[in-house]
């Protein structure tokens, strides 16, 4: 038992090492800042706090207390809502809140499909299912990657939901919620905006905004192009016809707790606050050169022979794109391949995938928010561009490519959009 230590520590230096040489493009990661990372260590990870600030079970919460009403000031500022709650410890975690506390089960639900793109809390075999609810997926318009909407408005009419959830994994573009809003309000559904991955976007101005479109509820993780700790969040403005600010509100604090979480996890609470606060500062910069890498990186990675998704809209409005590389021999080979070559990615379903192919499915996604956060631009996005060519095209073996990504990444190590920037991306703390 005395070697566990050691393994441990040996298990994470090397893993530190790994993304300190490699190029991290899994669209649903980021790195914290030096002032966020910092709480990450502090005593709030060893106390509990149930229930909301000035009303807890537990003394002892009088400065912890303090931090939670300033963050959720600061997400009530960022994103332009009258409520906000910081609690949940997960996107997921945020979405199963809602689930608990807005809708009973049985009841029904639209919701994007999980082979379009969407998250799996969204699925019958997630959360919406765990909850027992019908759910009724909209139709999909697989040349523009989004919602069919002359389609999905049928499906709102005739299935009339008392939830609409909308949101993707693989989200690529706005969601069409403006051309929906009609329908929504006709039936008196409260409308639903997951942003987990598009809420630094949002937040940076550069995205839809959801809320000046009709939307009453948008949750969120806090940890992809919002680059804070692992966590959840859950956004308000009511507007749905079919029931008063007030219950809302009510229904989603008791959707929170007691309904999915007891403590919420208040040393990464603290981080939030903090990313929170540099969003403010940052976010808008940060978000621009996001979606232009984005956009960037598409181009290069077309130019050089792979088949991108969505060429004709210019392959994204967001921080992720989406590559087709069954012609390549799939997906389940090539991310191992890449991440020989330090290159991290992850495999993911498109539309025309079954569910059932979820382990070697025809797409590859990628993100360029990490990348951005570490300061490449759009002339990087071509030699990464290069990078996968050389792998995935060329054949070249991996680790001959990885000793050039090594290299090229070495000018890329340190976070920026941040207080503090500058400061090494990987090695903020020593491993004990």
């Amino acid at each position: 038992m005395e070697d566990v230590p050691n393994f441990i520590n040996e298990m994470v230096r090397q893993h530190h090492q790994l993304f300190e040489n490699g190029l991290p493009m899994i669209a649903s990661e980021n790195v914290l800042s030096p002032a966020a990372r910092k709480f990450m260590v502090c005593d709030f990870m060893d106390r509990y706090a149930e229930g909301l600030p000035g009303e807890r079970y537990y003394q002892g919460n009088k400065y912890v207390d303090e931090v939670e009403i300033k963050c959720n000031e600061l997400a009530k500022e960022l994103f332009k809502v009258p409520y906000a709650d910081v609690r949940p410890i997960s996107g997921t975690n945020a979405n199963q809140a809602v689930l608990f506390g807005m809708i009973k089960p049985t009841r029904t639900i639209t919701v994007p499909d999980v082979s379009a793109g969407a998250h799996i809390s969204s699925a019958e075999f997630g959360s919406v299912g765990f909850r027992g609810l019908r759910d009724y997926s909209y139709p999909w318009d697989l040349e523009n990657m989004n919602i069919d909407v002359d389609e999905s408005i049928k499906l709102i009419r005739n299935k009339r939901p008392e939830l609409a959830l909308f949101g993707m994994s693989v989200f690529l573009f706005p969601t069409p919620i403006k051309e929906l809003m009609d329908a929504l309000m006709e039936v008196e559904a409260i409308v639903w905006y997951d942003g987990a991955h598009v809420l630094g976007l949002i937040g940076g101005g550069q995205f839809q905004d959801p809320f000046r479109e009709g939307v009453d509820i948008m949750t969120g993780s806090t940890h992809k192009t919002l680059p804070g700790p692992q966590r959840g969040i859950i956004l308000c403005e009511p507007k749905s016809k079919g029931m008063k600010p007030e219950k809302m509100m009510r229904k989603l604090n008791f959707g929170v707790f007691p309904g999915v979480l007891s403590n919420h996890h208040l040393h990464t609470m603290a981080a939030l606050a903090i990313t929170l606060a540099e969003h403010l500062k940052f976010g808008e910069a940060y978000a621009k050169q996001v979606i232009k890498n984005a956009k960037a990186l598409g181009q290069a990675l077309h130019e050089r022979g792979f088949k991108v998704l969505c060429e004709h809209l210019n392959f994204t409005e967001s921080h992720t794109i989406a590559m087709d590389v069954k012609p390549l021999g799939g997906a389940a080979q090539l991310v191992i391949d890449l991440e020989t070559a330090y290159i991290i990615t992850n495999k993911n379903l498109l539309p025309w995938d079954h569910v059932d192919d979820a382990l070697n499915p025809s797409g590859i996604r990628l993100g360029s928010q990490e990348l951005t956060r570490l300061g490449m631009k759009e002339s990087e996005m071509d030699e990464v561009a290069e990078f996968f060519k050389r792998i995935c095209i060329d054949k070249e073996d991996p680790k001959k490519v990885g000793a050039d990504v090594k290299d090229f990444k070495k000018n890329f190590n340190t976070v920026q959009y941040c207080f503090g920037a500058g400061t090494p991306a990987y090695k903020m703390f020593e491993v004990i």
